[in-house]
């Protein structure tokens, strides 16, 4: 009967240093950017909410047996799209027309510069590569 008295004391001691603010109680550093409002907050005493401020049950949503058909529709709309588009369920017909369409709208080939040209544009090129002279001292 003792031990077991001796043992609640004990647990109560223990769980005693829970109930009190930990912040209250700590160092707050000045040059902290938030120690004015840690320090607001510390010693504030706030009112907690109590179980009559819980808000009373919505009446403008849908029952829940509405949520599962809306999950279904959309499962069922998921399994359409995979049979409409799986692999063997369409094909690229008459792709030489399309093809040869967008060559048209494109306008005509251009020729490709020749070997001379592109020679002459290289060397244009190198030159302008080459670094500066070292500056004056």
């Amino acid at each position: 009967m003792a031990a077991r008295l001796l043992a609640c004391v004990g647990a109560a001691a223990f769980t005693s240093g829970c109930i009190g603010n930990p912040l209250a109680e700590a160092k707050i550093d000045p040059a902290s950017p938030v120690a004015g409002e840690v320090a607001k907050l510390a010693h504030s005493n706030s009112d907690y909410p109590s179980f009559s401020e819980i808000p009373a049950k919505p009446t403008d949503l849908r029952p829940a047996r509405m949520y599962g058909q809306a999950a279904r529709d959309v499962d069922q709309a998921r399994v359409q799209i995979e049979q409409a588009t799986a692999p063997g369920t369409w094909t690229l017909n008459n792709t030489e027309t399309f093809a040869a369409a967008a060559r048209a709208a494109a306008g005509p080939d251009v020729a490709p510069a020749s070997a001379a040209d592109t020679e002459a544009f290289a060397n244009t090129l190198r030159k302008r590569a080459t670094p500066p002279p070292p500056p004056n001292r």
